[in-house]
C-alpha cells in the first residue's frame, strides 16, 4: 500500500464534515423525531463515523509503520453500510411517523459486498431526499443542488471502492471525492441550520 502519513490525515477530513453536519441534524432535528427514530439516526450517524475515524486510524498506523491493524480496515464497509441505513431510516420515520412514540426494527442479516454497497446507498439515497424535502419546506431549493453533490461524491466514492488502492494517486483521488462529498453536506446541513431547521413545522 503506497500510503503517507499526509494523506492518512487528510483521511480524517471527511469525517470531521461528517460528524459536525451529524451533530448539527441530531440537535435540529431532536423535538421532531420519535424515540425510535432518533435511536437509528443517531446510531447509524454514530456508526458511519467511528467507521470512518478507524479507517483513518488503520491508514495512519500502516503509513507510520507502526503495523497493518487489519481489522480497522476490514470493518469500515460494512459498518459504514450499515450506519446509512440506519440513519436513512430513521430521518425517513420523522417525515412519516411525527412524534408517535413506537419501536421500529432494521433486519439484521446482511451479507456481501454489493448489499453492503447497496444499503449504503440506499441509506445516503434516503438521507438526502429527506434534507432536499426539508429545503423546499424552507424555501431555500437551492440547496437541493448541494445534497445532490454530496449523494453523487457519495456514490462515486461506492465505484471507486472497487479499485486497486494500492496506488497513491487512487487514495488521493478518493480522498478529494470524500472531501467534496461530505464538505457539501455538511454546508447543506449548517444552511439548513442557519435558516431555522430547528424551528420548523413539519405539518
Amino acid at each position: 500500500m503506497d500510503f503517507t502519513i499526509g494523506m492518512a490525515l487528510v483521511d480524517y477530513i471527511p469525517v470531521a464534515f461528517f460528524v459536525a453536519a451529524a451533530v448539527i441534524l441530531m440537535r435540529d432535528l431532536y423535538g421532531k423525531m420519535s424515540k425510535g427514530a432518533f435511536a437509528l439516526f443517531s446510531a447509524g450517524t454514530v456508526m458511519i463515523g467511528v467507521a470512518g475515524a478507524l479507517k483513518a486510524t488503520w491508514k495512519l498506523l500502516y503509513a507510520a509503520g507502526v503495523c497493518n491493524f487489519e481489522a480497522l480496515n476490514n470493518m469500515f464497509f460494512p459498518s459504514q453500510s450499515i450506519g446509512f441505513l440506519l440513519a436513512g431510516v430513521g430521518i425517513l420515520l420523522m417525515l412519516t411517523s411525527g412524534k408517535r412514540e413506537k419501536l421500529y426494527s432494521v433486519p439484521p442479516v446482511f451479507s456481501g459486498t454489493f448489499v453492503f454497497v447497496g444499503l449504503m446507498v440506499a441509506g445516503l439515497g434516503v438521507l438526502d431526499t429527506v434534507l432536499c424535502i426539508l429545503a423546499v419546506k424552507m424555501k431555500k431549493p437551492w440547496l437541493i443542488a448541494i445534497f445532490a453533490l454530496s449523494f453523487i461524491c457519495s456514490l462515486g466514492m461506492g465505484y471507486l471502492s472497487s479499485k486497486d488502492f494500492a496506488e497513491a494517486a487512487m487514495n488521493w483521488i478518493a480522498e478529494g471525492v470524500n472531501v467534496v462529498g461530505q464538505g457539501s453536506l455538511l454546508l447543506g446541513v449548517y444552511m439548513l441550520h442557519k435558516n431555522g431547521l430547528e424551528d420548523l413545522r413539519l405539518d
